[in-house]
């Protein structure tokens, strides 16, 4: 037997365990200090209780014969597709209910697509980024090319008309960096990818913070319907990151190589995947909820002024960032020079504050740290306190 050779080929990834060693370390080292985490990447806010209501609900249901729910349907129940399109219909973005899929998660979904295209295609995508596009990628044995995301360009990598790609990796708001493409830039993404015949993999997996004019969607891009995938999930939207789900907007138009794409990805689920619990489901269901959304729009306002509290502070300094708004993300350039894991270090042993070292999301993230909104309060302003005294 064989194993697939092309898992040779990817870079161990060291970063959170290096953060986490290090961080532990010095802990043990300093018990009187403490320590605060900017690095989380996970929500800290509990789930929306119409969310947690309704799951008990569902839960309670699968307790009676007449109300017993077995295998989902692969795609999901029609309960939830329809409260995502009735969700995306809130900001102006028409779909269908049967071109959602309900899924675990935006992340199995970003990685499982890659299913259902060749090894063949070249994949193009934005650097820093979000190390799943390229892992699973890797893994599949296609040729990778960066997009650079930089300072110019304030980490907003665009089209290059000389590169042809076939499959386009974009995340808006992103992460790591925070930034989010506007409308104008997204046309320039769609029309390139008609131009190429290529698919963009759209990850809005943070559209909830948006509160500017930037779009919610891709399918808000006129074009957008002929060449592109959406991938969402209630992670962040609404706290899921320990219940599990998301969902993917497939339309039914959309056509490569002589196939329907839809129709493929329902071939690949019903194959691979047996759906999302019932009582998550309902969960997710309640999310969309006029209650719901009330709730969950509450916990992001929390987060959104965590962001606010960063950001300002680094105004006052004087460092260059993005993110910050629209994102709970906010990608900083290391001040006095120094590199990311210099800076972890600097910051770990003079302030007692973790981010999350830029070099960990690519080539272009050297000299770049991620610090993140999702602490609570108290925390969050005690950590920017420490941070202006050690760096005013």
């Amino acid at each position: 037997m064989k194993i697939n050779r092309n898992f040779d080929n990817l870079v161990p990834n060291y970063l959170f365990a290096e953060i986490a060693k290090k961080t532990s370390a010095y802990a043990t080292a300093h018990p009187e200090q403490k320590l605060i985490r900017l690095g989380i990447g996970d929500v800290t806010l509990p789930l929306p209780r119409t969310a947690v209501q309704a799951m008990k609900v569902g839960a309670g249901e699968l307790s009676h014969k007449e109300t017993f729910k077995g295998y989902p349907e692969y795609e999901g129940y029609d309960f939830v597709r329809e409260a995502v399109a009735k969700y995306y219909a809130g900001f102006g973005v028409k779909i269908e209910a049967d071109e959602v899929f309900i899924s675990d998660g935006a992340k199995s979904d970003t990685g499982n697509i890659g299913d259902i295209f060749g090894a063949d295609n070249t994949v193009t995508v934005p650097d820093p980024v979000y190390p799943v596009y390229v892992d699973a990628n890797i893994m599949a044995g296609r040729r990778i090319v960066y997009a650079p995301g930089t300072r110019e360009n304030r980490f907003l990598p665009m089209p290059d008309e000389s590169i042809h790609a076939d499959i386009i990796y974009l995340c808006s708001p992103n992460n790591p960096t925070g930034a989010a493409y506007s409308a104008d830039q997204l046309k320039a993404w769609v029309d390139y990818a008609i131009k190429n015949d290529a698919v963009i993999l759209y990850d809005a997996a943070y559209e909830a913070f948006i509160e500017d004019d930037c779009p919610r969607s891709i399918f808000a891009i006129d074009g957008a319907r002929e060449c592109a995938i959406e991938f969402c999930s209630l992670s962040k939207t609404a706290g899921f990151t320990g219940v599990r789900c998301g969902y993917t907007v497939i339309p039914k138009e959309l056509v490569r190589d002589g196939h329907n794409i839809h129709a493929l990805w329902y071939r690949r689920q019903a194959t691979k995947f047996n759906g999302v619990s019932y009582p998550v489901q309902r969960a997710a269901a309640a999310v969309f909820s006029e209650e719901g959304q009330k709730e969950f729009k509450a916990n992001i306002e929390y987060y959104k002024e965590n962001a606010r509290i960063i950001s300002a502070a680094l105004d006052e300094l004087g460092i260059f960032y993005t993110g910050g708004k629209n994102s709970p993300y906010i990608w900083l350039e290391c001040p006095k020079g120094m590199g990311s894991w210099e800076f972890f270090d600097y910051l770990l042993e003079n302030a007692q504050v973790v981010g999350t070292p830029g070099e960990g999301f690519g080539s272009q993230g050297k000299g770049y740290f991620r610090l993140t909104s999702f602490g609570d309060r108290e925390n969050t302003v005690e950590a920017v306190e420490r941070i202006k005294k050690l760096l005013g």
